[in-house]
């Protein structure tokens, strides 16, 4: 069905024909054990348009000792075999394309034209994986004539997953990939708010032909089928992404059985501009850093540190554009969308109110809004707060929405400080024409990832993830199959 005629159904009807409402468990959509069912809200017009699943304990225990079975076959499948698969549902996935994005876009709020990004990005990462699958090797060991050492990159077993709301398919898709081609089985638990797409996506990778049990999905809150998850002790490894606070606490879950974790949270994200940068690239940057989906991305570029001499004029050109932006509701392709639930938008509301209570310069936006078409929604202007000092909350603070935080700084050592000055260390944005200065800054720059003159530069090939507060491990690139994968070293005395 085409993007059109989906759009269609859903204004005429209020939801689309065969949405999941099961978990995936074992090769197959199951009810909860419990029986009991939540709702998933569409942002753009504030109402429920579908049920799924509500998960527990229970649930999760069929989930994980289908994987433990399925790890048997799956780990020892050669390489080629499991990257033929992910090729295989890369291809279904471009195929389906249209009907992924709808429903990403309807459940996350997010600009239709961003969830179909989001989908061919997620087919790219398939292919990515597909490829390294048979690429997985270790190493000899030089122990002279009279012993042969070697290494074996083993699967580490079955794997957690939680996926947050903002994007689902990207981060369902960048974790499973490479766990899937290390040999590895998989349990995830999707955001409750957002769990219709990490359903479609094991439904595809079954039907692209993986074995039964590889790859499962339990819906439900975070407390009753997340919490559970993270610290069965079957599980052998958390990829988690979301806030810090949860993020410790799945740590600590996970230390409980010592599984190894990788945190990928929060961040409060610098764009730099030094005063001979290109001012309309410098723009466009930072317009998408900070209100692409809504400014509710863990590297958005929350925090523009700019130098003196062009501060005013570039806090005029952004402020008229952001004012301009076109708001709505996702699946009319605005180009800022609404933010993901009620609850967010009160908090993001919140910073904004209090800054200005404060006494803070409101240099555009600030305020709630509805969808002009709908009159219904959960939006937020594009916002601007000018001139904040270092130690304020808009700049300490992830607020996750369309606000941009405005420091003024004199020179580059200064920009590098206040930079480095909460703590987080995400990513972090530079616009200037000196290709020297650039790179200095980008050593100093306390950060998992450097945007120089672009910003969200990349793709799948180069690895994320932060510092300090914002986690550790790396997911993307080559690097991402590491954590899924453990070290057998094996010697022999041959002499």
């Amino acid at each position: 069905m085409s993007t059109d005629s989906l759009v269609s159904e859903y204004f005429s009807t209020g939801t689309l024909a065969g949405l999941p409402s099961g978990h995936f468990i074992d090769g197959a959509f199951v009810t909860a054990s419990g029986g009991r069912t939540i709702e998933t809200f569409d942002p753009g017009a504030a109402r429920a348009f579908h049920a799924f699943a509500a998960g527990d304990c229970a649930d999760v225990d069929r989930a994980v000792a289908a994987a433990r079975t399925a790890q048997k076959t799956w780990g020892r499948t050669r390489g080629n075999l499991r990257g033929a698969v992910l090729m295989r549902a890369a291809a279904l996935l471009r195929a389906e394309a249209q009907r992924f994005a709808v429903v990403e876009s309807l459940d996350s709020g997010k600009a239709l034209q961003e969830a179909e990004g989001d989908v061919q990005g997620a087919a790219r990462c398939l292919e990515y994986y597909a490829g390294a699958a048979d690429k997985i090797e270790g190493s000899s060991f030089p122990l002279g004539t009279d012993y042969v050492g070697f290494s074996v990159d083993e699967p580490v077993g079955v794997t957690a997953h939680i996926i947050p709301w903002n994007y689902p398919l990207s981060t369902a898709a960048r974790s499973f990939a490479p766990a899937l081609a290390a040999g590895c089985t998989v349990v995830a638990k999707p955001a409750e708010q957002t769990p219709l797409t990490a359903l479609m996506l094991a439904d595809l990778l079954f039907r692209a032909g993986l074995p039964a049990g590889v790859l499962n999905v339990v819906t439900g809150t975070g407390a009753e089928a997340g919490g559970p998850l993270v610290a069965h002790p079957d599980i052998r490894h958390v990829t988690f992404t979301g806030s810090v606070q949860t993020g410790v606490r799945v740590m600590q879950a996970a230390a409980a059985h010592v599984a190894s974790v990788v945190l990928e949270l929060g961040g409060k994200s610098p764009v730099i501009v030094m005063a001979d940068a290109d001012m309309d690239a410098a723009v466009e940057g930072i317009l998408g850093a900070i209100y692409e989906n809504a400014g509710q991305i863990c590297s958005a570029g929350s925090r523009l540190v700019v130098e003196r001499s062009v501060h005013a004029q570039l806090v005029d050109r952004l402020a008229r554009r952001a004012g301009a932006l076109r708001i709505g509701h996702g699946l009319r392709r605005p180009q800022l969308g609404p933010l993901n639930s009620a609850a967010h938008l009160d908090k993001v509301a919140g910073y904004v109110d209090a800054a200005r209570q404060r006494g803070l310069t409101i240099s555009a936006g600030g305020e709630r809004t509805v969808d002009p078409d709908g009159g219904a929604g959960w939006f937020f202007q594009p916002t601007i707060i000018d001139t904040v000092s270092a130690d304020d909350p808009v700049v300490q603070e992830e607020i996750f929405g369309p606000v941009l935080s405005v420091q003024v700084v004199d020179d580059e050592e200064e920009a590098v400080a206040i930079a480095n000055g909460t703590n987080f260390g995400l990513v972090a944005g530079i616009y200037t024409r000196d290709f020297g200065r650039a790179h200095r800054m980008a050593r100093e720059i306390e950060a998992g990832q450097v945007y120089i003159n672009e910003y969200f530069a990349g793709g799948i090939e180069v690895p994320f993830g932060g510092s300090k507060q914002s986690g550790f491990g790396r997911e993307k690139g080559l690097q991402a199959l590491k954590s899924y994968t453990r070290i057998k070293s094996v010697t022999a005395r041959i002499g």
